[in-house]
């Protein structure tokens, strides 16, 4: 197990099943300003590029769009970040498998969470979950120019950890993901039982992975068995 030095997860989709969560956070905000709310799998296909981005995906659809302007969208932000602080894993729950591979994986290297949720966010999720104990460090898009695509997360918890970027192995289930990896030059594995999907460009040298454990069974494979899978 010396192929890498450490594992960077993406949190929603790959650790925490949070879509339910996400729209709770979501709704409670858009009820606070008297609109409409969004069913769990509306808002399932926006989760992937943080809290802003899903805002404004909620205030392009017809159902918002009269309402659209940046004072609401700030006001929608300020609610869903409380909802969230408020009960981080309402309509949550970690994907199964996932605590038992954490475990296991955290006696060899170091864990890091990359995710284009903001830190703080992050952070009291993965403590509600009972998973932050697992990671060394958590990295949150706490700035536009972090989110993913950008590599700029994984090379800054690289250097954090004190490892190459290219032996950070970055799993998680969304195409941004992927695309981060990449850019940093990061080995990549997808999570298969998350929401987002793989992406039809992918290198074959990104991981497939349809369970949890599966992570545990390829790292413990020799490095030229590895890189054919």
């Amino acid at each position: 197990m010396t192929r890498f030095d450490a594992i960077a997860f993406d949190l929603d989709g790959t650790l925490i099943d949070s879509a339910g969560g996400v729209a709770h956070a979501l709704n409670a905000a858009l009820a606070q300003e008297g609109m409409p709310s969004f069913a769990l799998d509306t808002v399932r296909g926006w989760i992937g590029d943080g809290p802003d981005a899903l805002i404004a995906r909620a205030l392009a659809t017809p159902e918002l769009a009269s309402f659209d302007s940046y004072e609401l969208a700030a006001r929608l932000r300020r609610g869903f970040d409380a909802a969230t602080l408020r009960s981080p894993m309402a309509g949550s729950r970690v994907f199964d498998g996932i605590a038992a591979t954490l475990d296991e994986i955290a006696q060899q290297r170091p864990l890091i969470v990359i995710t284009n949720k903001p830190t703080p966010l992050s952070r009291a999720v993965l403590h509600a979950a009972g998973l932050l104990r697992f990671f060394e460090a958590v990295h949150g898009a706490d700035m536009p120019l972090q989110r993913k695509p950008s590599p700029l997360l994984l090379r800054q918890a690289a250097s954090a950890v004190g490892v190459a970027t290219g032996r950070v192995l970055m799993v998680g289930d969304a195409a941004v993901d992927i695309a981060a990896a990449l850019a940093a030059g990061c080995p990549a594995a997808w999570a298969g039982w998350g929401y987002g999907h793989m992406p039809a460009d992918a290198p074959a040298e990104v991981w497939r992975l349809a369970r949890p454990h599966e992570l545990l069974l390829r790292l413990a494979m020799p490095v030229s068995a590895s890189t054919e899978c």
